[in-house]
């Protein structure tokens, strides 16, 4: 009942990211987009992950990636920006957002990185837009991220919602001490992801998590057309290694690159590495 008390944050606060950004529309729905680099550079969609939005996964990497084309970041729905819908939805909904959105800017065809849930949107966006998909980056993923323990993954999601919708001061928290131990989060920006975990709507940030919990490609997967590198965070805490690799094996032509020693945050911390990896695979288109 009483006022909201933030931590104490030490020097000079900053966004991780300063890149103005504009609104698209995909029928009704109104999606956040900011894009980098050359505006006739070859476009790279890129696809965040559950959780953040495309700052929050893309702040290291994307200028990275922006010195050789043009890149399109986008919030997905119920994350950063864009509209928050409420009810049920799947990754094949997003994929088909994700495609309105590339044609809501005038972009036939791009490349498209996903990262973690991204991965799975990726995944259905190129079996659901082949025409619309150049190459893929597929990092961080599975092509079934709960294949066992499902009831009780479940039942954990809607013990996280129940206690979100309380309070969203203890799961921030936990979330801002975990990046600092690690060594992930710099000083300067604890302020923005504090914000930004506030910010988070507790059913449809678990809507999402559904979404996740839902996915399965393995029965079509390896029938995707377009070249494909899967990236793994060898040492990933939240996406298990084994089950990044899986992905791999069922997609007979993919590359497969190790980002050695990384975890789930390995987009942060080894920004350069998968910038160099995703600038390789694509080439000098």
């Amino acid at each position: 009942l009483g006022p909201e008390i933030p931590p104490h944050f030490e020097g000079r606060q900053e966004h991780p990211l300063r890149v103005p950004g504009r609104s698209v529309f995909v029928g009704q729905r109104e999606f956040f987009v900011r894009e980098m680099g050359a505006e006739d550079g070859p476009p790279l969609l890129l696809i965040h992950g559950w959780a953040y939005d495309s700052v929050g996964t893309w702040h290291e990497a994307a200028p990275l990636l922006a010195e050789r084309r043009r890149v399109i970041a986008v919030d997905q729905r119920n994350h950063g920006r864009s509209d928050w819908v409420r009810g049920s939805y799947s990754v094949d909904d997003v994929a088909d957002e994700m495609a309105g959105i590339l044609d809501a800017l005038g972009v036939a065809r791009a490349d498209v990185a996903g990262y973690s849930m991204g991965g799975m949107v990726a995944q259905a966006m190129a079996r659901r837009h082949p025409g619309k998909v150049g190459k893929v980056i597929l990092a961080a993923t599975a092509a079934c991220p709960i294949p066992d323990r499902r009831i009780a993954i479940r039942l954990a999601f809607l013990a996280g919602r129940a206690i979100a919708r309380v309070s969203r001061i203890e799961g921030s928290l936990v979330t801002q001490r975990y990046l600092s131990d690690v060594g992930v989060l710099e000083k300067r920006y604890s302020r923005w992801q504090w914000q930004e975990a506030l910010r988070r709507d507790p059913t449809l940030y678990y809507e999402a998590g559904a979404a996740v919990w839902r996915f399965d490609s393995r029965p079509w997967i390896g029938r995707i057309e377009q070249p494909v590198m899967v990236i793994v965070n060898t040492d990933d805490q939240v996406v298990p290694p084994h089950l990044q690799y899986d992905l791999a094996s069922r997609i007979e032509t993919a590359e497969v690159v190790e980002i050695q020693g990384s975890r789930h945050e390995g987009i942060w911390t080894h920004a350069a590495e998968y910038a160099a990896a995703i600038d390789r695979f694509l080439g000098a288109e």
